[in-house]
């Protein structure tokens, strides 16, 4: 498709779509406009953190190699294979470059909410600032001549490429192009252009040459969602490396630098990801970075001519300090070492890692963080760290203060006390939206599940499926199990028809084809498909149905412009029964948004069950730890895989995102009945929470009858009273708080809700609520079938326009009913 087509395209998408205002976590670093996914940016082109070397630079006279690991600089002697750390800030340092003149490195500084580009005088250690922006900063590359830096800024808006005149500290925009983030320029060895990467919100991703004097563009290769996709010019500036995408994984190509044509592929292995090329000076070797199975990074040497890839190893490594290593064994109480999320972190803040396994950044709290199994290792710096671990949602933080003396090995316990114990009561977790390997430096195999999910106290995972623009990510894995243990683990799919919402099938035996139609796709485009075609298919195959992340922000029904915010689909496939859950906890989407969708389902007598999920990117470095947020269900005995799926369904259950409830009207809870009787019922509700919160509330038919305050140290707090309840419907709790969170939380604030209790029967509704209800979704639903008929306007669509129609049907007589 031609890059004027890719445009028309993503415009046209834009207006139709739902509208998207935000989620409930959005960005950290600063906001680039017209990127509402900010956690896709800053999770594919900032910085990594990494325990092996990555980022690779040869010297311009080609006897060293600067590279980032551990969040500091460091010159690798490939003769000897020694390492030499050459930066000690409390910031993480990454992306180095060297000046022509071999005498300074220019690099990126992460202090955890900044980025800034610095320069290093590599023979004195003496730093300078460069650019210090108040946005986000990346990818500093000196001319040849030496005398200015290109860069890219996010100073102007969105992410553009500037040049900054060392001499005089001018800065020159060089890029302006709308909605595109333009990164990493290298400039040709001539001076007179550049090569970069310009990235759009639509995922259509472009490399180009521009031509500094005129401003010429011209494309060089493109693709879609370009993720880990990272370029190297070569000497003689004919040639450019790409880490480039495909269906089976990150290939190692090389093309033309002065226009487009074909590529040749020189490295690829599906277990892992070329990263961050760069050629050596002679244009002889290109140098990449690689993860092994383990997550720990190494560096590669590839001939440029083609051949077999080989390891540079960093035989030792010199901290220019003395070390010590430390030994952490995380416990729950005094019980045997307990598998835990931890965060160890020098006086200064920064960041110490495991020898092996990625580590992953909460974004929410800036806090990088890995897993152990409840005993892990690490060399560091000797002096002062604090240790935090965690286990899950329901441990409050609990911390060590180490001093470590040069050589010392020292062992510490660090023991958890969890507010409650919901397994203990009958309550199993799970996490029902991530993705294991979605775009990210790392290919991640399913087994590392198993220690994140015991690290985490998860019971049941059902990573996802899902397309990534064309490709369809972790395939092969779908008929992966693990029922030997907690967690258990059964795959699901994320089918995702942008136009009418991303959908999820859990505990399906089969795929469902195909996984993606609709506006937004080349292909498929309008086919008059339904999601509730893909619902029907999963139920037919055992599984259960949901919408994930339906609504991004508050008020969805408060204006027709705030309903496009609705999945165009979900009204439609809910009034056909083909729903099973609603994804109510997201990281992309509005609790309270989407509460109020739910609130009027359940108003006009459709049981509709919770779901929850992180929709976490695990393969990623900046990405939260799977299940933090979560659904909790209460399953009949004995406790399986298939009594959890079918206490989900029948609602016995809670979702958050950090506080955890136990809710009873008279003796019934989530997902049972209680009868109306006197017309009042006493309730009981027992909050568990290592999270402060502000408000508890009971809820019924979508109103607020009690509300109490809450509490700020982590505990338990009962409450009780009683409440008059209606001829008709269902009654819950939810509780909420402030608009930060802590650990072990991850979330913007902390939210959750249990599943109704109905009243005298499962559906049951008042009269008065559910036709209150019905006009709302009548008013959603019409708004959607405007967006179907502009966007299918050149395509016939009898099954849609019929699946609407028949929904319109039954909503209309819920409006007029007296029942």
């Amino acid at each position: 498709m031609s890059t004027r087509r890719l445009v028309h395209c993503a415009a046209l998408v834009a207006a139709l779509l739902p509208a998207v205002a935000h989620g409930q976590w959005s960005n950290r670093y600063p906001k680039v406009a017209g990127f509402s996914h900010h956690v896709y940016l800053e999770g594919y082109e900032l910085p990594l953190l990494t325990n092996g070397p990555m980022d690779p630079a040869p010297s311009p006279d080609g006897r060293r190699v600067a590279f980032a690991s551990r969040g500091w600089l460091w010159l690798l002697d490939p003769a000897t294979g020694v390492a030499r750390r050459i930066t000690r800030s409390g910031g993480m340092d990454s992306r180095p470059r060297w000046s022509p003149d071999g005498r300074s490195i220019a690099f990126v500084r992460d202090d955890g909410r900044l980025l800034s580009i610095r320069a290093l005088e590599v023979a004195s250690g003496v730093e300078s600032a460069l650019v210090t922006d108040s946005a986000i900063v990346l990818d500093p590359a000196w001319a040849p001549d030496g005398k200015s830096l290109f860069y890219s800024s996010g100073i102007a808006g969105d992410i553009d490429v500037w040049r900054l005149d060392l001499a005089t500290r001018e800065r020159t925009r060089i890029t302006d192009a709308q909605g595109s983030l333009e990164l990493q320029p290298l400039p040709t060895p001539d001076g007179l252009a550049i090569v970069y990467l310009a990235k759009t919100r639509a995922g259509a991703d472009l490399v180009r040459r521009r031509t500094l004097a005129t401003g010429e563009d011209r494309v060089l290769a493109a693709g879609n969602i370009l993720s880990m996709t990272r370029g190297a010019l070569s000497p003689d500036g004919r040639t450019l490396a790409l880490s480039w995408p495909t269906q089976e994984g990150y290939e190692l190509r090389l093309t033309s630098a002065l226009q487009q044509g074909a590529t040749v592929a020189l490295f690829r292995d599906e277990r892992t990801v070329p990263l961050a090329p760069a050629y050596s000076a002679d244009g002889a070797t290109i140098w990449f970075a690689r993860a092994d199975a383990a997550q720990r990074l190494a560096l590669m040497r590839q001939p440029a001519a083609g051949g077999a890839a080989s390891i540079v190893p960093v035989t030792s490594w010199d901290w220019g300090t003395r070390t010590a290593r430390l030994r952490i064994v995380t416990r729950i109480g005094s019980g045997p070492p307990v598998p835990a999320r931890l965060a160890v972190a020098m006086r200064d803040g920064h960041p110490i890692l495991a020898d092996s396994g990625h580590v992953r950044f909460d974004g929410q709290n800036g806090i990088p963080f890995f897993y152990s199994d409840g005993a892990t290792e690490l060399t560091l710096p000797a002096g002062d760290v604090v240790v935090t671990a965690v286990q899950g949602l329901a441990t409050p933080p609990a911390s060590a203060l180490v001093t470590l003396d040069p050589g010392e090995v020292r062992t510490i316990t660090v023991s958890m006390t969890p507010v409650w114990d919901a397994r203990a009561n009958g309550w199993l977790s799970g996490e029902h939206h991530f993705h294991l390997n979605y775009g990210g430096p790392y290919h991640l195999a399913p087994d590392l599940l198993v220690q994140m999910g015991r690290a985490e106290r998860l019971d049941v995972l059902t990573p996802m499926l899902a397309n990534l623009a064309q490709r369809f990510e972790d395939q092969p894995l779908f008929d992966y199990r693990h029922t030997r243990g907690t967690p258990w683990i059964v795959w699901a799919q994320e089918v995702r028809a942008h136009f009418f919402g991303h959908i999820g099938l859990l505990n399906g035996s089969r795929l469902f084809w195909p996984w993606i139609w609709g506006l937004g796709y080349d292909v498929n485009q309008r086919d008059d498909r339904p999601n509730g075609a893909a619902l029907d298919f999963a139920r037919q195959h055992g599984g259960l149905t949901t919408y994930v992340h339906p609504v991004s922000a508050p008020g969805p029904f408060a204006t027709p412009a705030s309903m496009r915010g609705i999945p165009l689909g979900f009204i439609a496939d809910a009034v056909h029964g083909k729903v099973d859950a609603i994804e109510l906890a997201c990281l992309w989407s509005d609790e309270r948004g989407t509460a109020e969708l739910w609130y009027r389902v359940l108003n006009v007598g459709i049981p509709m069950a919770l779901s929850a999920g992180t929709d976490a990117m695990n393969n990623l470095y900046r990405t939260m730890a799977i299940g933090t947020t979560r659904v909790y269900v209460h399953p009949e005995r004995p406790a399986s895989l298939a009594s959890y799926f079918a206490g989900l369904k029948a609602g016995r259950s809670f979702v958050t995102t950090g506080p955890l409830l136990d809710f009873h009207v008279g003796r019934a809870g989530p997902g049972q009945v209680v009868s109306r009787g006197a017309g009042a019922q006493a309730w009981q509700l027992d909050v568990h929470s290592a999270v402060p919160v502000d408000t508890v509330e009971i809820v019924v038919n979508g109103t607020v009858v009690e509300r109490r305050t809450g509490f700020t140290t982590p505990g338990t707090r009962r409450y009780t009273g009683t409440t008059p309840l209606p001829a008709g419907g269902w009654i819950a709790a939810r509780v909420s708080g402030p608009p930060t969170q802590a650990w072990p939380a991850m979330d913007s604030y902390a939210y959750a809700h249990t599943s109704p209790v109905w009243i005298d029967r499962v559906g049951s509704t008042d009269p008065a609520t559910k036709a209150a209800a019905a006009r709302d979704l009548l008013q959603a639903l019409t708004v959607a079938e405007q967006a179907l008929e502009i966007g299918y306007a050149d395509a016939d669509h009898p099954r849609l326009r019929a699946h609407y129609a028949a929904a319109r049907g039954i909503i209309g007589a819920w409006v007029t009913s007296d029942h």
